[in-house]
């Protein structure tokens, strides 16, 4: 199986120390970010709660692909759906199975390593994460989404150099980006800066004020100043 080979290929990468913010560096990441004033955002930093109606869909989507599977084992594209449908039911076995059988098929079928990726970071597997992200910007270098999940994956590794590396390619990718912002907040969070943190979380809500994640990080770096004073 892929996933057997990439276990045995995961190596331990020397952690540098980290590397702080400096007030320069956080104001061109904030003038990256209004270089566009508008861009589309993915949903890379929010979270889905699913209600009942959502749930009755997943598993119509899940029966569905299931059975255009069946029918077509060829179709990757199908397969890339069914894995992700069972990754959105926490069934991330089943998922892995379907992006294996794609990898095994393509070596470099994009979707098949980035969502192999979600699943491992889902499963807090950081160095597999790593190593599936690492595929897809090698695959697709313009693609800001690997590039975000690089930052994110080495955020949780606590390599916040790589991190900040990673998502300056993501926002200079595709800038104004609330989702990105948000990440660089959580960086500069888990560095310790927190005002600076505290102005990268305003800055991704001013692009999505609905952007609840974000909201409560403010939250919860403006309490952190408040009690530091």
């Amino acid at each position: 199986m892929e996933t057997e080979k990439i276990t045995q290929e995961v190596e331990e990468k020397p952690r540098k120390q980290p590397k702080f913010f400096t007030k320069v560096q956080a104001f061109l990441l904030i003038f990256l970010s209004f270089a566009v004033t508008s861009g589309a955002g993915y949903a890379l930093g929010h979270f889905y709660f699913w209600n009942d109606i959502d749930m009755k869909r997943v598993n119509e989507q899940l029966a569905y692909y299931q059975e255009e599977v069946r029918k077509d084992p060829a179709n990757l594209e199908n397969r890339i759906i069914l894995g992700y449908t069972h990754y959105l039911k926490g069934q991330n076995e089943e998922a892995i199975k379907q992006f294996d059988y794609v990898i095994d098929q393509d070596k470099n079928y994009y979707d098949a390593y980035y969502n192999m990726g979600l699943v491992f970071l889902d499963e807090e597997r950081y160095n597999e994460a790593l190593l599936m992200f690492d595929k897809t910007v090698n695959i697709a270098p313009k693609d800001f989404k690997g590039h975000v999940q690089m930052g994110i994956t080495y955020r949780n590794l606590g390599m916040f150099e790589e991190a900040m590396e990673a998502l300056e390619v993501a926002n200079q990718l595709n800038p104004a980006n609330s989702d990105i912002i948000y990440q660089i907040g959580l960086v500069a969070e888990d560095q310790g800066e927190i005002k600076i943190a505290m102005d990268i979380f305003k800055d991704a809500l001013q692009y999505d004020p609905l952007f609840e994640e974000a909201a409560t990080a403010l939250e919860r770096v403006t309490e952190k100043d408040t009690e530091g004073e």
